[in-house]
């Protein structure tokens, strides 16, 4: 254990407890093509306006969104880059890396259901950082129209997507999952049938629809979900468009998660610059730390930090 962890263990102050961000980005818009940021009018977002992200974000200004709040290590997460080259972007997260000392460990890209799937994955695997991949697999738009029979083309259910993802086991990598609650049980069924493969759901299943029937579907789904041991997930990426980041809002979500899954299989991240968009850093973590106090310190220090560095062998 870390000497910061054994003294948050040993004094239980928030100033002590030592954090690992478990996803954020960062881009250099004129060296690399991202096509969602480069996009005129900027694409349709979950948020709202996207454009305030059309810009560069490198490590000196998430230095100064995280200033104080104790982050002792980064994990970048991959930033939709030009999908014609996708390990351009990891050989520039590596070098940012070696220059600036942040991130600590990647997320890359890959495409599960690409003739070159075997390959890419083998390649991303023998850059250093790189811990696990992200493909978002394809789905519905709306809970009402999900059908767990339909094999969509590059979903979860695609014979060819699922041949292209056996090969993360076999290269040491786990999958980073961001999907819609209503798409939970297709990663059920993900999980079970590849038991060797850790996913890591991103964004809490993304529990937009903060209805009575909406909130209802989601806690369904992410109980279902908890019953698979191979599965962790991220506390992120549940903003809300046009309102602050505050625990009232958040805070249910966030203890019903950690209380399914149990604070080992949990994990903080800031979706930086993303999440910028409705709060701030300080704000949503601030925010995360409020909802917390009451969980005990030893799980506290897993959801803050232990899972991450467990996770992302930091």
């Amino acid at each position: 254990m870390s000497p910061s962890a054994e003294r948050y263990l040993a004094t239980g102050r928030d100033e002590d407890l030592p954090v690992i961000d478990a996803h954020h980005h960062i881009w250099d818009l004129q060296r690399n093509h991202h096509p969602w940021l480069a996009d005129e009018p900027p694409a349709a977002f979950r948020y709202g306006d996207s454009s305030a992200l059309c810009r560069d974000y490198l490590p000196a200004d998430y230095r100064r969104d995280a200033l104080a709040q104790n982050v002792v290590a980064t994990v970048y997460m991959e930033a939709e880059h030009d999908p014609h080259d996708l390990l351009r972007e990891t050989r520039w997260v590596h070098e940012i890396a070696a220059r600036d000392g942040l991130p600590n460990a990647m997320a890359a890209a890959a495409f599960f259901d690409r003739d070159d799937a075997a390959e890419l994955i083998r390649a991303q695997a023998a850059f250093p950082m790189v811990r696990s991949l992200r493909h978002k697999p394809r789905g519905v738009a709306r809970p009402q129209d999900y059908d767990p029979s339909h094999r969509l083309p590059g979903s979860m259910r695609c014979p060819r997507w699922r041949a292209g993802y056996r090969h993360l086991a076999e290269n040491g990598l786990h999958f980073e999952l961001q999907t819609p609650w209503w798409h939970l049980p297709d990663a059920l069924a993900l999980a079970r049938d590849f038991p060797q493969t850790l996913i890591v759901l991103n964004h809490l299943g993304l529990p937009a629809d903060r209805s009575e029937t909406g909130l209802a579907g989601w806690r369904e789904a992410m109980a279902r979900l908890s019953e698979a041991a191979n599965v962790r997930v991220k506390l992120s990426g549940i903003c809300v468009p046009g309102q602050a980041w505050t625990p009232a809002l958040q805070g249910d979500i966030v203890l019903e998660a950690i209380a399914r899954f149990g604070a080992s299989r949990c994990m903080w991240a800031s979706n930086f610059p993303v999440d910028g968009l409705v709060s701030g850093y300080g704000e949503i973590l601030n925010g995360m730390r409020t909802i917390t106090a009451g969980v005990s310190r030893p799980d506290r220090l897993a959801v803050f930090y232990g899972t991450a560095a467990q996770t992302y062998r930091l």
